[in-house]
């Protein structure tokens, strides 16, 4: 009889600075390239975030300092390879795990390009064995986080006795385009903020060490004729924000049937879910995904809790409310939760947990 992976332990980890959304606002106010009028309404965007406070790689006073594509990637390998290596550690310590007893290492990300990609760093700087099997997921965006679970969950399932990280590293701080005064990018600028989380994972036969949750099923799909409404374009100077304002528009059609059909396949309705991961992408979405799934603020109050804390961490950001829920409400064994986050393509995907 099959088991199901289970999820072990979990670690954030920060950059050094961090800045208010006020101070952030300000230092604008000297860079955007717009008269006076429209340099008000853009920033205006900053007080409806539901955002407070950010944390970057590097000090307030660089924010806005154009960067060739170049220089923004150097930075990029820097501190992605630092934070990983914080957080993976920290996700290991906390599991009771060696390095050299993982057998796969999936690591997430989507604000920079690395070739050799992150885990490869990892791997001499931690201790990982050479022969671990590595899945570095680098084009879906805030989806990424939960992806990353689900792939670690079909790798446990075919491989009982293994361990997998999941480590998700994003520097969203770097793709400010102070002259790219697009909507899109001004509430990128608004929303987006540094950081890493790691998910350590166990499948069903290996020795139990701890588990947390159940990971029973996972789901993706992927909205039609979408491709436009969320992502990345590459330009000379780097990424530039593709965010289509009907986002969440298009979450309201799918996300509450989604949910339906994930908890369907172990024989379960939305009412049997008592707990609720969301990807905090944006008041917007989480007030539609609150609206559709008929779920109060208080079932989602850690999610607003890393949006106001740290922004939109792109794929981290899912991992970072995991890591809150266990650490501040983690609920009762045998309840039953939903895990979602949403992405380019436009995509979804979504885990269903069960307490331990």
């Amino acid at each position: 009889m099959q088991v199901d992976p289970r999820i072990v332990a979990t670690a954030t980890a920060l950059p050094p600075h961090a800045a208010t959304q006020v101070e952030v606002r300000e230092r604008l106010r000297a860079l955007l390239p717009l008269d006076a009028r429209r340099l008000e309404a853009a920033l205006s965007l900053f007080d409806n975030t539901g955002v407070e406070r950010r944390h970057s790689v590097y000090p307030l006073s660089e924010f806005g300092r154009p960067r060739t594509l170049g220089e923004s990637s150097a930075l990029y390998r820097t501190h992605a390879i630092a934070l990983a290596r914080e957080v993976a550690a920290r996700a290991l310590a906390a599991g009771g795990t060696r390095a050299d007893e993982i057998d796969l290492l999936v690591t997430v990300s989507c604000t920079g390009i690395m070739i050799p990609s992150v885990d490869a760093y990892l791997i001499d700087e931690l201790g990982f064995r050479r022969d671990v099997r590595r899945l570095p997921l680098t084009e879906l965006g805030c989806a990424g986080g939960a992806a990353a679970l689900g792939r670690a969950h079909d790798f446990l399932r075919g491989f009982p006795a293994a361990r997998a990280l999941v480590v998700a590293v994003e520097l969203p701080s770097l793709s400010l385009q102070r002259s790219d005064v697009s909507p899109a990018n001004l509430v990128s600028t608004a929303l987006f903020g540094d950081g890493a989380a790691a998910v350590l994972l166990e499948g069903g036969s290996a020795l139990a060490s701890g588990a947390r949750l159940r990971v029973l099923e996972t789901l993706s799909h992927v909205f039609p004729h979408t491709t436009g409404a969320l992502g990345f374009e590459l330009g000379d100077d780097g990424f530039h924000s593709v965010l289509s304002k009907e986002v969440p528009a298009l979450l309201k059609t799918e996300i509450a049937a989604l949910a339906g059909r994930l908890a369907a396949r172990r024989g379960l309705t939305r009412d049997d879910l008592s707990f609720f991961v969301l990807h905090p992408g944006g008041r917007k979405i989480l007030n539609v995904v609150e609206e559709e799934l008929r779920l109060t603020r208080d079932d989602t109050q850690p999610s607003w809790d890393v949006l106001r804390d740290h922004g939109n961490q792109s794929s981290a950001s899912v991992l970072f409310v995991l890591d809150k829920h266990l650490a501040e409400r983690p609920p009762a064994p045998g309840a039953r939760g939903l895990l979602a986050a949403f992405g380019p393509g436009l995509a979804v995907d979504l885990l269903l947990l069960e307490a331990l």
